[in-house]
Parts: C-alpha cells; structure tokens; sequence
C-alpha cells in the first residue's frame, strides 16, 4: 500500500476486580486488579517505540489509567471521550449472568436471539453503542490523518471497531477475543483500505 496511513494502537484495559465471575460491569467505574495494573504497565512500556501523536480513552478509570501512562513522557494530554464508555447494560449493570436469568429471563432470551438491536432493560442495543463509536472514529481519523494514535477502551467497543476493519457485521461480535490488556493495531488508508495488522496480543 503506498497510500498515506492512519495507525491506531487499540488496547483494551487491563484485569478488573470481579474478573473471576461472568459479570456485566458496563459502565460501573470498575477498578483494576494488581495483575490489571501490571498488564497496563506492560502494553504501555511496548508502545515507548511508537511515535504517537495523541492517546484516547473512555473516560471510566480502567480504560482512563493506561491512557494516562501511554501519555506520560511524551508531552502528550490524553483525552477521554464519555463516547467510548462500554456498552451500557442498563438494569443489568453489575450482575452475574446467572443473576440475570433468573430476574429476567424473558429479556436475557429476546437479547440471546437479537443481539444487535435488542437492549437490556434501561440500556443501550449493540447497534446504538456502534453508532456513537463509528462516529468517534470517524473524528479521530478524519483529525489524525497520517499519524499514529493509541485508544484505550472496552472489549464490546474494540469489538465494534475490529469488526467495522474487517468488515464483518455486528452479529460477529463474540467471534473476536479481547483479553484483557490486549493489544490491536489497524491501519487506516488515505484510499479506504484498512488492514489489520495485529489482533488481540
């Protein structure tokens, strides 16, 4: 490709307290375990060789603590955008799955058979937490063009933004791993061309 390139870092955070049980944290400001802190340290430390120019994040602590040390020494301000929170799961927010189906079972199998436009009771679809982060991305491309940023975020919003790279729909979600402090690099091309050069590592 010798069209320009745009380069995006896209990292998850890293382990979070309640990890052990399946859990929805959503939007809760979830704080990090040691093994966590120690895994943001890690991706932050390999990023050293990269020249970026900004790093974002969603504004929860998890995702807000490793675009801080992304930033330091670089002169860089990080920037967090309300926009790239985790998908709000509403009612369900903080629960087990198990919790879950048993208080609304009725809704866990109509969000089970549609996972894109259904929503969990007071939350949010799939499909309205894509919207506002393809616009987010769209933004960050648009303003950084040819550059090289990093974007700390969720597993549901990393998701949403490899699919769109790959171009598989939103019904594809769970068939891309997001470990925790993971990294993945894409690069956008000034001609439409994305690549992905780096999945979950």
């Amino acid at each position: 490709m010798n069209s320009p390139k745009t380069r995006i870092h896209l990292l998850r955070h890293g382990q979070v307290c309640g990890f052990e049980s399946r859990r929805y944290n959503g939007q809760a400001d979830v704080v990090l375990t040691d093994l966590g802190i120690a895994q943001t340290r890690s991706y932050a430390a390999q990023l050293k060789e990269f020249p970026l120019t900004a790093v974002y994040s969603s504004d929860l602590t998890r995702s807000a603590f490793g675009a801080g040390l992304i930033a330091e020494n670089r002169n860089l301000v990080p920037i967090q955008d309300i926009r790239l929170r985790e998908l709000h799961i509403g009612a369900w927010e903080g629960l087990t799955w198990h919790e879950i189906k048993q208080r609304w079972p009725n809704e866990w199998q109509a969000r089970l058979d549609d996972l894109v436009r259904v929503a969990p009771p007071g939350g949010e679809s799939l499909q309205q937490m894509a919207a506002r982060v393809r616009l987010v991305l769209a933004e960050l491309l648009a303003k950084h063009r040819g550059e090289e940023i990093a974007l700390i975020a969720h597993g549901g919003v990393n998701r949403v933004i490899l699919l769109d790279a790959i171009g598989a729909p939103l019904t594809q979600m769970f068939h891309i791993e997001q470990g925790y402090g993971c990294r993945n690099i894409i690069d956008y091309f000034n001609d439409g061309y994305t690549t992905l050069q780096l999945l979950n590592g």
